[in-house]
């Protein structure tokens, strides 16, 4: 099986859709003599700031001297970034070996096995084959009927937030979805949990009580003198002094502070993390998309803000960090609260060049654009990514303007290879 033919193999298997469940994944990881069992977890779930606090929890382990894997989704730029091992991808002729091999296996399973379920089932085999120390596990889609989840006793599971989004799979209210993500706890085993709605963080101590799972929250009032700006994040954290983050947005302090505590009770439990280690590692931790500046002239930042909190939180970015209005190039999916998004953006924006994802679910660029001038917002639709990018760039000289990029990780690779072009 060559690489391509390995990822139609994958891509095909979309049409079975997101079912959540574990006897499919159970079926076929018993198949592949349960890689699963193997290795050690970090098992991580949120609605936001899962992925970060993935990477800077990788990034701290690996400067630890452990060998690192680290899962997480949707991928960014290319597919086999979803699964690292100490921070490089699986290799393209790696994956297609076991894409083959699974494939041989998942044709004698009863039932049809999900994309989300393959690859997540390539990730245990490759993380087995390496003989990985520990791995980082970032769930797809809420907790406890994710494929993911077929895994029984990690070191540590990690709550990173509670918020409304993807409410007709995981319930409308944060009590329900807390519900779903609270399935990641697993009897006797230590759980941290980040700041959440009350609702939310009670369903989980809950949780956590009746199956003897050691609760650590995560203690925010550590944190002194934060420092924002475009190029990174410093703060102060007791008892370490200060810590410097490449990632810049006001949230990174936060998921910092989860990274943080989730180290110090994987050390607590065995683990050769050291102070060293936790400083370096967040200092060289890496996460595209979240308020990443692309360029600095024009100064052109993407943020993969995708929900309301995410748009909230993206507002805080634009007020405390760039303190000017700027101009938005921005496109989402037609299943996300479009409406309300674009209600708590418009009051930082001084234009907006709305584009059509290239993705089935995308809203379309002129209803998108409709919208924000029902905010008041001066909006235009685009006719191609390339259009509005060209637009936007257009915009931003002439009237000495940031743009932010926003509404979507689906985006970014088109965008970067676009701006590749244009700023050349």
């Amino acid at each position: 099986m060559t690489y391509d033919e390995a990822i139609s193999y994958i891509h095909y298997h979309r049409v079975f859709g997101s079912r959540p469940g574990l006897s499919r994944i159970t079926e076929l990881c018993g198949k592949l003599s349960n890689p699963q069992k193997k290795t050690g977890f970090i098992h991580v779930a949120g609605t936001n700031g899962k992925g970060s606090v993935c990477a800077m929890l990788e990034s701290v382990l690996r400067c630890a001297g452990l060998k690192t894997g680290l899962y997480t989704s949707p991928y960014i730029s290319f597919f086999e970034e979803r699964i690292k091992v100490n921070g490089e991808s699986v290799s393209k002729p790696e994956l297609a070996r076991i894409i083959e091999r699974i494939k041989s296996i998942a044709e004698k399973c009863e039932d049809d096995i999900t994309e989300f379920e393959i690859i997540t089932a390539a990730a245990f085999v490759y993380f087995f084959e390496k003989k990985c120390d520990v791995v980082v596990l970032e769930t797809g889609l809420g907790g406890r009927l994710d494929a993911t989840n077929i895994i029984e006793s990690p070191l540590l599971s990690v709550i990173t937030g509670i918020s409304l989004d993807h409410t007709e799979i995981l319930g409308d209210t944060v009590e329900k979805i807390a519900y779903e993500k609270g399935g990641i706890i697993k009897s006797g085993c230590p759980v941290v949990l980040a700041d959440m709605p009350a609702g939310a963080g009670k369903v989980l101590k809950d949780i956590a009580k009746n199956k003897n799972s050691p609760l650590i929250n995560v203690d925010y009032n550590r944190i002194k003198d934060e420092r924002f700006s475009v190029g990174g994040t410093s703060l102060s954290v007791y008892p370490y002094g200060r810590v410097e983050l490449a990632l810049s947005g006001v949230y990174q302090a936060k998921n910092a502070m989860v990274a943080i505590t989730a180290a110090e009770v994987l050390k607590e439990n065995g683990l050769p993390v050291s102070e060293e280690d936790i400083k370096k590692g967040l200092y060289l931790s890496r996460w595209p998309a979240r308020f990443e500046t692309l360029s600095s002239s024009p100064l052109i930042i993407y943020d993969g803000a995708h929900n309301l909190q995410g748009a909230a939180a993206l507002k805080q970015n634009i007020n405390e960090i760039l303190r000017e209005k700027v101009i938005l190039l921005t496109g989402i999916m037609a299943d996300k609260d479009y409406r309300e998004i674009a209600k708590t953006l418009s009051p930082c924006l001084a234009e907006v060049f709305t584009v059509t994802p290239d993705n089935p679910r995308a809203l379309g660029a002129s209803e998108l654009c409709g919208v924000f001038k029902g905010f008041g917002v001066k909006s235009t639709a685009c006719r191609t990514v390339k259009d509005g990018v060209e637009k936007a760039i257009f915009s931003a000289k002439r009237h000495n303007l940031p743009i932010v990029i926003s509404g979507t990780l689906y985006m970014y690779k088109q965008i970067t290879d676009v701006l590749e072009a244009q700023l050349k």
